[in-house]
């Protein structure tokens, strides 16, 4: 079963059409040559960003195809702050960090207390949902997310805040970077030897946990070509002992007196090759680069990171015509740049292929990306940086929302991520069932009608507000055209949106006047508080309908 066919069993849809099962997008990685219109920005946009917000549409409907990728591809804001402390010191701990103010960054003040670290452990994630919220035009935090997801830690099990922090800024430091190089960062990283077990790796125990996972999740995958063997995992808990961390320092390092010295011989999937035994204090770091390099050298490597960056901003469905013709050719681009990512997104973004109708509509959207692309494109209001109080606890709603959903941001379910991206047969699909689905239209339902409110401080959709960001609002055809480009990547039926409008745009009349002098007087006389409340409930309403379809869960 395809995402619309699932969709169609599981939500009301406005147009009712009969299930059908959707290929892959068409076309190769030439360059795209068509029209460059709002359509096209939009479909960009929400794949690379969080949504498509007015102000960005504008903004890079100015800007031709290539400059647009070429800016979302080459960040130019600075990294966002750190997380603050934001939450009541605790009276009960054994190290209490009352040393660090309300409003002071603690990501460098080492603590081991189990209670501080759980609320700093909050602390971060409502300020990654801040961070994805409010992020420049660029595609950096979704490839920040994605990066967690292919590199799956849980902060549950790594419990330290401090390392959380570190491991969440190597990702994004390396979003648009050299995948070999983050992949060595991210083994030694601190998190990462804490939730595979890095640092318990000796000589005398080694630990196959991340030697393991590195081949079958992070670097080869487990595809029909990827045939390392288990003398393959047990060499390479070889390879990496030695490894351990300081938590007062936050940082790894190597122990020469930990680590098995004797030679590493892998299986012919590696040539048969062997890794020299090595001693002394840099003999860590030798023999982790002769792995690495060992293990980029196959051509597996690049072909299961280029499935995964596929899946991710394009379609989960990679059939022989797909592999063929663009994670192959992909694939090459990846391994002749030295594992550059840049140039693989670059080549994608700008394809034929990633443009093609059938590249519309044809994901399911996480938690997350619901969540975050609502606010974006509604231009939900939060309040000044300086009221971090607030805002935190705004974001703390949007984080439990997500993970109500089946997507806790720093937790995903296990080391292999989320299931939308590699369980077949369902793939995006597994985001929509009966538990789900419910709380989905329960957070869209709650943001437009009533909103959620922290510390007095009210985050809503004004649906109003919204309106008046459209070319012309004021006739309700093209208000309703233009809410459903925005929102919609398969569009509703013209009948549909004719009852819509007379419905509730109208109020059941049938000419539209009746909108048109609503709406114009609502802004020349805001005072007039009957005028203005229709209007603001008539949007509400409207834009209530449409969170509600089927089609408002499509990408």
């Amino acid at each position: 079963m395809e995402r619309r066919s699932h969709l169609s069993s599981n939500i009301p849809s406005s147009s009712q059409k009969a299930p059908f099962t959707a290929p892959p997008p068409n076309g190769g990685l030439a360059q795209y040559t068509g029209v460059w219109t709002e359509n096209e920005v939009i479909h960009l946009l929400k794949r690379t960003m969080f949504g498509a917000a007015r102000a960005d549409i504008n903004y890079f409907k100015g800007l031709t195809m290539q400059q647009s990728v070429d800016e979302l591809l080459n960040p130019i804001a600075p990294l966002p702050d750190p997380p603050v402390k934001e939450y009541a010191t605790p009276t009960n701990t054994t190290n209490s960090d009352g040393n660090i103010a309300l409003g002071s960054s603690w990501v460098l003040d080492p603590n081991t207390d189990g209670t501080v670290n759980f609320y700093r452990q909050q602390s971060f994630k409502k300020w990654w949902m801040g961070v994805m919220v409010n992020q420049d035009r660029s595609i950096r935090e979704k490839m920040t997310l994605f990066w967690h997801n292919h590199f799956s830690t849980e902060t549950t099990v790594i419990s330290n805040a401090q390392y959380i922090f570190k491991h969440h800024l190597l990702l994004r430091t390396y979003a648009l970077g050299n995948f070999k190089a983050l992949t060595r960062a991210v083994t030694i990283d601190p998190a990462m030897l804490v939730y595979l077990n890095g640092e318990r790796n000796t000589k005398t125990a080694p630990d196959e946990n991340y030697g393991r996972e590195l081949q079958e999740l992070f670097c080869c995958g487990k595809g029909p070509d990827s045939k390392y063997t288990e003398a393959d995992v047990k060499a390479a808990a070889q390879v990496l002992s030695g490894w351990k961390n300081n938590s007062a320092t936050i940082t790894s390092s190597f122990d020469s007196t930990r680590h098995l010295t004797t030679d590493k011989t892998f299986s012919a999937f590696y040539n048969n090759t062997v890794i020299k035994g090595r001693t002394g204090a840099t003999a860590g770091d030798q023999e982790l680069d002769d792995f690495l390099n060992m293990i980029f050298a196959t051509t597996e490597v690049a072909k299961y990171i280029c499935r995964r960056l596929y899946r991710w901003f394009v379609y989960y469905d990679i059939d022989d015509a797909v592999e063929t013709n663009i994670i192959s050719p992909l694939a090459d681009i990846l391994r002749l740049n030295n594992y550059e990512i840049k140039p693989v997104l670059n080549t994608l973004l700008k394809s034929e292929h990633f443009f093609d109708v059938l590249a519309r509509g044809c994901q399911i959207k996480s938690p997350v990306d619901l969540v975050v692309n609502m606010c974006r494109e509604f231009n939900v209001a939060f309040q000044p940086s300086t009221d971090y109080l607030s805002n935190y606890g705004l974001y703390n709603y949007l984080v439990s929302s997500a993970t109500n959903m089946q997507q806790s941001i720093g937790d995903p379910p296990d080391v292999s991520g989320w299931k939308a991206y590699y369980q077949a047969p369902q793939f995006y699909e597994v985001w929509i069932n009966s538990d789900t689905l419910p709380k989905r239209n329960q957070f869209t339902d709650t943001m437009v009608q009533t909103g959620y409110t922290f510390n007095s401080k009210k985050m809503i959709v004004d649906g109003a507000e919204f309106a008046k960001t459209l070319p012309n609002p004021g006739d309700p055809n093209k208000l309703i055209d233009d809410i459903c480009k925005i929102i919609f990547r398969i569009d509703i039926s013209a009948a549909s949106k004719t009852q819509l409008k007379t419905d509730i745009l109208l109020g059941g009349q049938s000419t539209d006047f009746y909108w048109t002098d609503a709406w114009n007087l609502f802004i020349s006389a805001p005072a007039n508080v009957s005028n203005t409340t229709t209007v603001k409930n008539r949007i509400r309403d409207l834009l209530k309908y449409f969170m509600d379809l089927a089609e408002y869960q499509l990408a």
